[in-house]
């Protein structure tokens, strides 16, 4: 994550116009819309903010005339019209990224004789090649296990470590909602290898890590028990 202060196309607060009257309600729903780097659907927007689907429905229907953000419809996929997915205007959703995600996705649960196994693999993978293409500042006394908190956070997944629980992370934002919400067995298997490899990366035992996926609205919980060690 870029803390240093620059404009940078579709970020930052709206036109004072745009937001003007728009609920608290309204608001989060926003903010969760322009944290996904995917176009989301009802479904996933309904596990993530834990509102009912009809009232989620009118806040987007408004969202959608005032301009905050659009909608397109998804592949065709068996019977029925297809869904409706929700991006927020001007963030540069990318419907070929989710495609080709998705595709992966289904492509290991269809052929994988071990579905999560492979994908907790090809987690641990991504998770050691992101320790090398994101290098953490850090001093001969920082933690292994706090160096990947920073990773997760320079990747898009807005950790906040529990201060009553110190193993425990909640993960509030995922670069992949939309498909983590229709694979969640291979999608959110990769994120836990992602934290596996990037502690195998630092020489640390990934023993114990645990992640619930859709544990509260907007959270995944992530267990890391080496945050507890000194």
């Amino acid at each position: 994550m870029e803390n240093s202060t620059r404009a940078h196309p579709g970020f930052g607060a709206r036109p004072w116009s745009a937001l003007r009257g728009l609920s608290k309600s309204r608001s989060t729903l926003l903010e969760q819309l322009r944290a996904q780097s995917t176009p989301v659907s009802i479904a996933a927007l309904v596990e993530l903010s834990g509102l009912h689907e009809n009232t989620l429905r009118e806040h987007l229907a408004s969202l959608v005339r005032r301009g905050l953000c659009g909608r397109q419809q998804s592949n065709p996929s068996g019977r029925g019209r297809p869904a409706w997915l929700y991006y927020a205007t001007g963030r540069g959703a990318s419907s070929e990224y989710a495609g080709l995600a998705a595709t992966l996705a289904m492509s290991i649960a269809t052929t994988s004789a071990d579905p999560t196994g492979t994908a907790v693999s090809a987690g641990e993978h991504w998770g050691r090649t992101l320790v090398e293409e994101h290098p953490v500042a850090s001093n001969a006394s920082t933690r292994a296990a706090a160096k990947v908190i920073v990773l997760l956070d320079q990747v898009g997944y807005s950790p906040q470590v529990d201060r009553a629980h110190p193993t425990q992370v909640r993960l509030t934002r995922c670069p992949l909602l939309e498909i983590a919400y229709r694979q969640p067995d291979v999608v959110c298997a990769v994120h836990l290898g992602l934290v596996r490899g990037a502690l195998m990366a630092h020489d640390e035992d990934p023993e114990g890590i645990e992640l619930q996926p859709f544990a509260a609205p907007g959270v995944c919980l992530l267990t890391i028990p080496q945050l507890a060690e000194r």
